[in-house]
């Protein structure tokens, strides 16, 4: 039986594992992963066809928990134990919840002080217990109703109702809760996107620029908390080097071993072997790849990722919350132009609608593994614009946006990939 801590408007925690409000999905089920042996029975609930209309929730079923996480920023927004049986609570080093400790309206009165009045929902026989950044959810069975409601004081229950559910959150009140900004021991050593521009000039895309946010936040100096925002340019044919000097060292790094859309090559070189690998450098707290020529060690491609559950890399990457501009002529004005910004929430019948011209043919994507062949998420298809291939997921959501070079210097090398 887990056994936590219960901060108001903060988290939920013991030694061994956090929930933090504001901390991104891939962390929370970093954490689920390592205390494995701890928590078991584990879903992650999402809306496969309309995946921004429902955030994405982390069920612990064994242990009574859900996670809410926002459906956009995919951080934590909401902590609800929904069943009180199968877990510990604490609350100031006292439980006010336990298999001894019957969490009763008195016991949560005692625990946690006075606050304002309940609320009493005489439909659905609920009363609700607000405090800051928590709210407290009590059953009232019929012949146990309040006899009067006018004040706290005056508010009597022939039997003391049970809690039901709780729920921790930030903000003031339930109805005006917010996500959370990134907390600061999130930060440890990491650094996170605030936003991305692709950089296009006539339809030519050039690099990207980089809003990156990180802190001063050390475990050895945990009161230590500056926040910091930066912007950092990657331009293709930068050097290795030059990516080092700007965004630092990279999470990891991967050697392409073949290259299966070479067979799409129009160039000779295409049947060329050869002894050297492309590489990638994964920025993964920044959703982005870049990849560099083996030859030059320069910048030919950048990988740009929206995280989708039900695509075959989620959780690998968090969001990238990029913009990428895309012009066409204006129908109406002639010699004037028209402009769309994709973003990660775009879906791709927008794109077309806007391109007014026919798309070529997709290609047809199924990614497997080395160890299992098998992909429960299905295809997806790539779509060719300008400078950018779009991989589209069955629900016309954008998987991950592919940016290329195309200039003269490196058309050679970018020819056979």
């Amino acid at each position: 039986m887990l056994d936590f801590d219960v901060i108001p408007e903060r988290s939920i925690s013991n030694p061994n594992i956090e929930f933090i409000l504001g901390m991104p999905l891939q962390q929370a089920i970093y954490q689920i992963q390592k205390n494995c042996n701890d928590v078991s029975d584990v879903q992650i609930i999402y809306n496969d066809d309309r995946p921004l209309d429902s955030d994405i929730l982390i069920c612990l079923s064994k242990d009574g928990v859900k996670l809410v996480f926002d459906k956009f920023l995919q951080r934590l927004k909401l902590v609800e134990i929904y069943d009180l049986s199968k877990l510990k609570l604490r609350y100031g080093g006292n439980y006010f919840s336990s298999p001894t400790v019957p969490a009763t309206f008195e016991q949560i009165d005692s625990s946690f002080g006075a606050t304002h009045p309940g609320v009493y929902d005489k439909e659905r026989q609920l009363f609700v217990l607000n405090f800051r950044g928590l709210s407290f959810f009590f059953h009232v069975s019929t012949d146990a109703e309040p006899k009067s409601l006018p004040a706290m004081n005056a508010l009597h229950f022939p039997t003391s109702p049970v809690l039901s559910k709780l729920l921790i959150y930030s903000g003031i009140s339930l109805s005006r809760a917010e996500t959370a900004s990134i907390p600061a021991v999130c930060f440890e050593e990491n650094y996170f996107l605030d936003s991305a521009q692709v950089i296009r000039e006539q339809s030519k895309t050039q690099g990207i620029s980089l809003r990156i946010q990180y802190s001063s936040y050390r475990s050895n100096k945990p009161y230590e908390d500056k926040r910091f925002s930066e912007e950092k340019k990657v331009f293709f044919g930068d050097t290795c080097q030059d990516v080092l000097s700007t965004l630092g060292s990279p999470m990891k790094i991967y050697y392409k071993s073949d290259d299966r859309m070479k067979i799409h090559s129009t160039s000779e070189e295409k049947y060329n072997p050869s002894n050297q690998s492309d590489y990638f450098y994964n920025y993964i707290t920044l959703g982005l790849d870049i990849l560099f020529d083996a030859v030059t060690n320069t910048v030919k491609k950048l990988i740009l990722h929206t995280n989708y559950p039900g695509h075959y890399n989620f959780n690998s990457y968090y969001r990238c919350h990029f913009e990428i501009p895309l012009f066409r002529t204006d129908p109406i004005n002639t010699g004037e132009f028209e402009r769309m910004l994709i973003t990660p929430f775009s879906k791709w019948e927008e794109v077309q609608e806007f391109l007014e011209q026919p798309v070529d043919r997709p290609a047809v994507l199924n990614r497997c593994s080395s160890t299992n062949t098998s992909n429960p998420f299905g295809a997806t298809f790539c779509y060719g614009v300008e400078d950018m291939i779009f991989e589209v997921m069955q629900n016309g959501h954008i998987a991950c946006v592919t940016v290329y070079n195309t200039s003269e210097s490196s058309s050679s090398s970018s020819s056979s990939s």
